[in-house]
């Protein structure tokens, strides 16, 4: 921390604001860090007086009350220990989430509609916020794509884990003779850019297209060409938004997914990780899953990085994430542990 101090106060470092900014983003975040420590410890004092008062007297309902706030303190105290390991430049930012289904259409597509419901529902379970960018529905069931905002402090150090390809093994419902199918999607996941210097688009490497939303009805859909794809033409990253009514808005969070995913790559090509990179974007199938997940013959979810797995796949459908999350983060902290 004294370091970033030293170099927050350093003749001519406010010369440049779009380098300056991420140091005192990064000392910001040290102090926050910091300072809900000394909250928790603060917190355990009275925890241990809160004791000594119930060994003295006995009440019942203090009791009842200690192991309530003990028990909230205890889940407020893991969560802080899983943000230590949250120490990425971004993992602070919030967090842009695309979904993807594999080769084999329908059963592909409905496997990443219940992808995307899954992650809706760790972000209500979760505390974060989520706004819909993008939705395309699938011709029979399911989802051609989605891409969610997801808004929070550490909302991209939390998803970063997801990043991958997601197998589902069920029997198809879509299948007459009941057989047993196996299904891919992609999850990719980019931290938000919010300082517009970081950066630079230039109009000229836009295409900018106006389209009607697509869909069966409801908030997906209008009569009038508000949808927008945007074509950056020196990377071919193409992203479309029609989740607004307003042109403008669909645009403005168009763009702002585009600045994402340009800032991603920079990052990739400045770090030399391009092998890293080619891992994230592999091909959606079989032997480059990151988690697979088994309702039949059995339940079974099983993260393949980690070896974490749950017997209750409904729930981890339902959002229950967390275990598989923390597993992550525990791993690559012991991994940057290593000499």
């Amino acid at each position: 921390m004294a370091e970033l101090e030293q170099r927050i106060a350093a003749p001519g470092f406010w010369d440049q604001p779009t380098e300056a900014r991420p140091v005192v983003e990064r000392l910001k975040a040290i102090k926050d860090r910091i300072t809900e420590w000394e909250s928790l410890r603060k917190r355990l004092d009275d925890f241990k007086e809160l004791t000594d008062l119930l060994r003295a007297d006995g009440d019942a309902a203090l009791e009842a009350e200690l192991r309530d706030d003990v028990a909230g303190y205890a889940r407020h105290l893991g969560r802080y220990e899983l943000r230590t390991y949250m120490d990425g430049e971004r993992d602070a930012a919030n967090a842009i989430l695309t979904i993807h289904p594999g080769a084999g259409g329908t059963e592909s597509q409905d496997w990443a509609d219940m992808l995307y419901r899954m992650y809706l529902r760790w972000v209500e379970r979760s505390g974060f916020n989520a706004r819909l960018i993008d939705y395309q529905e699938g011709e029979e069931a399911g989802i051609k794509g989605a891409t969610l905002e997801v808004r929070g402090e550490y909302a991209y150090g939390f998803l970063r884990s997801e990043v991958g390809v997601h197998r589902l093994v069920r029997i198809s419902p879509f299948d007459f003779n009941q057989r047993r199918h196996t299904s891919f999607a992609s999850i990719f996941v980019y931290p938000e850019v919010e300082a517009a210097g970081e950066v630079a688009l230039r109009d000229e490497d836009l295409r900018i297209d106006t389209y009607r939303a697509s869909g069966a009805g409801g908030q997906h859909v209008n009569k009038t060409e508000s949808a927008v794809r945007v074509t950056h033409v020196p990377t071919g990253i193409v992203v479309q938004c029609q989740a607004e009514r307003s042109q403008h808005r669909n645009r403005e969070m168009a763009l702002t997914v585009l600045k994402a995913r340009l800032y991603h790559l920079q990052e990739e090509e400045e770090r030399k990780k391009t092998a890293a990179l080619a891992a994230g974007k592999r091909e959606i199938a079989w032997g480059s899953q990151i988690r697979s997940y088994v309702l039949h013959p059995y339940t079974m979810v099983k993260d393949h990085r980690t070896g974490h797995e749950v017997g209750n796949a409904q729930g981890v459908l339902d959002g229950d994430l967390d275990g598989f999350i923390e597993a992550w983060l525990r791993s690559r902290g012991k991994e940057s542990e290593r000499p």
